[in-house]
């Protein structure tokens, strides 16, 4: 069977780099190496901010209008075995829920505080009331992130013993299953380019200190 490009570069990226930088985030919080974490919160808020823009501009798959559908579509999309190239409709709702507490968990890192040694790049702008929230939605959203990367693999599980593979596009970019609809890919270079802008901007506010003192 032919394959067919599902996944382009950029969005490849996304996926496994969130992977590499919430495990960076979890383990320098637990073990308290703040230069490491603060490195890796922006750069997560980075390729946050990056994937929304590539949502508007990048391949169709990977734009928000590809990730909107409704409750009864959903429904139909884990009752059926209908392929969809790119997310189905229940994998949309997933998306957006990542997308959802990933915005959470970076900006309310930037107002958050230790109390102690640590403080958000944004601590010193904002009332002490909502440094207050920021820090503990910090802590307990972290929580329901972990929760929706176990929903996350479970489905993939539910799906590889259906006879799906949703791994293997994600690392090959390509698939085989006899998909319904046709869509327009685009190149992920554009979607790096994007990332380093915003990544160069962000580091240069906020992430130099922490960055060099990780190589000092």
């Amino acid at each position: 069977m032919e394959k067919v490009k599902v996944w382009d570069g950029f969005v490849r990226f996304f996926h496994w780099s969130l992977i590499l930088l919430i495990g960076v985030l979890y383990f320098s919080g637990e073990e308290g190496f703040m230069d490491l974490h603060f490195v890796a919160g922006y750069s997560l808020l980075s390729l946050i901010i990056a994937r929304l823009f590539w949502a508007f501009i990048g391949s169709d798959t990977a734009k928000l209008k590809a990730l909107l559908h409704s409750p009864k579509a959903v429904v139909n999309s884990i009752k059926t075995h209908s392929y969809t190239r790119g997310h189905n409709p229940a994998g949309s709702y997933m998306v957006l829920t990542f997308f959802s507490l990933l915005l959470i968990q970076s900006t309310s890192g930037l107002m958050t505080t230790d109390d102690i040694l640590t403080d958000g790049p944004l601590v010193q702008y904002v009332e002490s009331s909502w440094v207050e929230i920021a820090s503990s939605v910090h802590k307990l959203n972290f929580d329901f992130l972990i929760a929706a990367i176990t929903v996350h693999i479970f489905a993939i599980v539910v799906y590889r013993i259906r006879g799906k593979n949703l791994v293997k596009p994600m690392l090959t970019g390509f698939s085989s299953e006899p998909y319904i609809n046709e869509v327009k890919m685009r190149t992920g270079w554009w979607g790096f380019m994007v990332l380093v802008i915003i990544m160069s901007l962000i580091f240069y506010a906020w992430g130099l200190e922490p960055l060099q003192a990780i190589f000092s």
